[in-house]
Order: C-alpha cells, then sequence, then structure tokens
C-alpha cells in the first residue's frame, strides 16, 4: 500500500488551477492579499530588520525580491524573509482545529520559487491552496493536537511546505514524496517558543518550516531522496509525536473539497486565543460605554489552554511585543484602554503606559470546563465586567471576529491591510496591489506581483 507521502504526492503532482472550486479561489485570493499586507506592516519591526541585515550581506544568487527593500535573494533565503515578514506581527491566518496553525506562512515559499521560475499568478493560487489543504488537515489528524504534547506547530508546516513547494516547481510525485522526507524528518520545534517569556523565534520557526520546505523542493528536483514513511512509517511522525493520530484525514477526499475558505483571517495581532475574548470586551466596553477607571473587575472565563498559555505570572508583566501579543491580560488591557488592538499597541510606550498596566491588576483569567467540550469547534469565552458602581456586564462568545462564520468584511479587510501598508507603499500601490490580487485568476505573473511590493517610503 502507498504511505500517506506517496498519496499526497500523486494528488499534489496531478493538481492543477481548473481542479479549484470558485470558493478555493476566491479565498485563496483573500488570503494572499491579507498575507502582503501583513508582510509589509512587519518589514519595519526589529527581527525582520535583524534577519534583513544577515541575509542581504551574505547575498547569492539574484532569484526573489525581498518584500520592502525590492533586493533580490536566492529563493531559499527570500522564502525564509518574507514569511518572517508576513508572520512578524502575529497578524495573518488562522486555523486552529486539534492543532492551531498560520498557514499563510507557506506562502512565500512558492511565491519566491514561482518567481525564479517566471511563473503566473494561477500557479500562485493552486500552490496556495494546496498549502493549506495539506496544513490544515495536519491540524486535524493528531488527537490531541501536537501543541497538547508540548510541540509547536512549525514541526506541522515542515510537511505542508514542500507539497506547496513541489506543485509551483512542477515535481512529479516521487520528487514531492521525497520533497515531504526531506523536510518532514529534519524540521520538528519545541512548544517552548510560546511557554513562557517569548522571544523572537515565537515567530521565527514557521518561517524556519517554509524555508525547510523550499530547500527540500529545490533538492527533490535535483534528485536528493527523503525517506518516503516519514509521516505513518518506523520512528515517523505518528510514532515519535503520539500517542493518537487519524492518518485516514490526511488522504480521504484529496481533491473532492477544499478547505482553505473554513481558514480564517485574525481581526486582531495577536494570539488567536485571545481573539474570542477580545472580541466580547470591545463589544462591553463599546456597547455599555465603560471608561478605564469605572471598572472595578474584569473575569475572563475561556478554555484551559487559554488560560495556561496565556495567562501564567509573566503575561500579567508583558515587556516585549513577542510577550505582549501572546498575553490575555495585556490584550484585554488594551481593549479596555483603546477599545482596539493593532500593531502600534505592541509599541513599548503602549507595553509600558501606566492606564493599561493599571487594568492589568483588575484581571482573572479562569479555566471553564465545560467550555472545553465546544472546543475546537466553537471558542466559547465569556467576559464579565463589574463596574465601581457595583453593576455587571457580560457578553458571552463563540466565535470570535475572523472566523468565516464571523468574517471580517471586505471595508474591514481593506482598513486592515492600509493600517499595516501605510508606511511602506503609498495609497495608490496599496489599491493597485488589491486590484493585481484579485484578478490572478484572470492573469498576471508573480514577477509583476513581486514589482509592486517594494517600499515608496
Amino acid at each position: 500500500m502507498a504511505t500517506i507521502s506517496q498519496q499526497i504526492a500523486k494528488w499534489a503532482a496531478a493538481a492543477k488551477f481548473e481542479d479549484l472550486s470558485s470558493e478555493a479561489i476566491q479565498a485563496a485570493k483573500t488570503i494572499l492579499y491579507d498575507s502582503i499586507g501583513c508582510a509589509l506592516g512587519g518589514y519595519k519591526t526589529h527581527d525582520v530588520g535583524i534577519m534583513r541585515e544577515y541575509l542581504e550581506e551574505k547575498g547569492g544568487a539574484e532569484e526573489a525580491t525581498v518584500f520592502g527593500s525590492g533586493k533580490k535573494l536566492p529563493a531559499v533565503e527570500a522564502a525564509l524573509l518574507n514569511a518572517l515578514m508576513v508572520r512578524a506581527l502575529d497578524y495573518n491566518d488562522i486555523y486552529w482545529k486539534q492543532d492551531p496553525s498560520h498557514p499563510s506562512d507557506i506562502i512565500p515559499g512558492p511565491l519566491a520559487l514561482g518567481e525564479r521560475l517566471d511563473k503566473s499568478g494561477r500557479d500562485l493560487l493552486l500552490a496556495i491552496a494546496v498549502g493549506h489543504e495539506i496544513e490544515m488537515r495536519l491540524c486535524e489528524a493528531g488527537f490531541p493536537g501536537i501543541r497538547e504534547r508540548k510541540w509547536h506547530h512549525a514541526t506541522l508546516t515542515a510537511f505542508a511546505a514542500p507539497v506547496a513547494c513541489g506543485v509551483m516547481m512542477g515535481l512529479n510525485e516521487e520528487q514531492i514524496m521525497h520533497a515531504i522526507g526531506i523536510s518532514g524528518s529534519r524540521h520538528a520545534t519545541f512548544g517552548a517558543i510560546t511557554a513562557g517569556h517569548l522571544t523572537m523565534m515565537k515567530n521565527t520557526a514557521d518561517p524556519m518550516a517554509t524555508q525547510s520546505g523550499a530547500l527540500a523542493a529545490e533538492l527533490a528536483a535535483r534528485g536528493y531522496e527523503g525517506p518516503e514513511h516519514v509521516i505513518e512509517g518506523k520512528e515517523g511522525l505518528f510514532e515519535a509525536y503520539g500517542p493518537d493520530w487519524k492518518g485516514e484525514i490526511l488522504t480521504d477526499g484529496l481533491g473532492e473539497t477544499w478547505r482553505i475558505p473554513h481558514c480564517g483571517l485574525k481581526a486582531f495581532p495577536t494570539e488567536a486565543l485571545t481573539h474570542a475574548p477580545l472580541t466580547a470586551v470591545i463589544e462591553l466596553v463599546t456597547e455599555h460605554d465603560l471608561q478605564p477607571n469605572e471598572i472595578e473587575t474584569i473575569r475572563v472565563k475561556t478554555i484551559a489552554r487559554a488560560a495556561d498559555i496565556l495567562s501564567d505570572p509573566s503575561k500579567y508583566d508583558p515587556r516585549t511585543r513577542e510577550s505582549a501579543d501572546h498575553s490575555l491580560p495585556y490584550c484585554i488591557a488594551v481593549g479596555v484602554v483603546d477599545r482596539a488592538v493593532v500593531p502600534s499597541s505592541f509599541n513599548e510606550d503602549k507595553i509600558f503606559d501606566p492606564t493599561i498596566r493599571a487594568q492589568l491588576k483588575k484581571l482573572e483569567v479562569v479555566a471553564e470546563p465545560e467550555f472545553e467540550a465546544l472546543f475546537p469547534a466553537k471558542q466559547p469565552n465569556e467576559v464579565t465586567i463589574t463596574t465601581t458602581d457595583g453593576k455587571a456586564h457580560t457578553k458571552y462568545v463563540e466565535y470570535p471576529m475572523g472566523d468565516p462564520r464571523h468574517p471580517i468584511s471586505e471595508q474591514g479587510l481593506d482598513a486592515k491591510f492600509r493600517s499595516l501598508a501605510e508606511n511602506v507603499i503609498d495609497e495608490a500601490t496599496g489599491k493597485d496591489l488589491k486590484n493585481f490580487v484579485f484578478a490572478l485568476d484572470n492573469g498576471g505573473s508573480i514577477r509583476e506581483l513581486t514589482a509592486l511590493l517594494v517600499s515608496r517610503t
């Protein structure tokens, strides 16, 4: 019987743009547009600056465009740097089943390889849909998810990225199978990067997995081999990351339907489990016009992993952007004070703002056992704000803003894009980008797309 890698590779090698549903095409364009905005917003962050300086100094073959700077790097290095830009603000797409993941972290891999090969916009949309398909299936297949086993989802991306990159490169079935084996067998990530005090590695691990996928596809194209049993075979993914996997989820019905329309977008540049309580808090303070000095206590009832991961003692005293955007107490405090959470909410002056700091002392986060049975089909959260006059205001939320069942409007998506891109490209270029992306299924090349992604400031 064919291995899981072989089955995935057979499907991916035969996939064509014409196989995509209209919903999958629209979702791929929307996610690409959102991801470009996230990348432009991440262009001037400190971690991206360090990585860009290192890679641009290192140089190499001029194959693919660096977003923002317009400089050219080898495709594998451009994949890493551009993926870090997409990921830097923790604002790109989100899919959460047994595991959470941000499948759009993969996009810069096939995009960079496609620029080198002068591929079309249709090729890019197909590679995006394929990458999302495998990543999202991987998120569903482990019971419990690998995050519950103390691993990070970049471990899964290392299996999905080579498939998307292989499709972009036009690799055959055997080559894609080997690319999965190469990347999957050498890239695993500890959950330590999102536990306790967070560092730049929180946003870098998944881009490194994308880089791994691009490298694996490049090597497989030249005849390099990887283990074909890397998923379900001896000492492969299932055995090494036990206890329970449903391997059929990775292969059943491949190509019959597409998962990408079910991937959510982020309304806030924060860890995904903060989004439902943030939605509730912002709605509460807005509906009741609650001022920070009128609030006595804020009680958040959430699922156990949110209370554990996002509300440990270190999260009540965040001192870096990486810790603040993974701190449920801090995000709630910003929502109370500003009635919005945006990228600038994580600037140093905001993190140490005394009004926001004062709200942290009012917060109590508790795990609600009844909510566990509803997750991940729903993301139940309940927030109760008690005011100094003794009144209690409660809001229950099951789907955060940005979930496909509570989608961001086109106007909201445009506003998000403008807020992210305005310091890198002008408004006219932003409109040109949107128009170009949403017409990719009718024509246009990847090189034409990347030419629009150069800073005008």
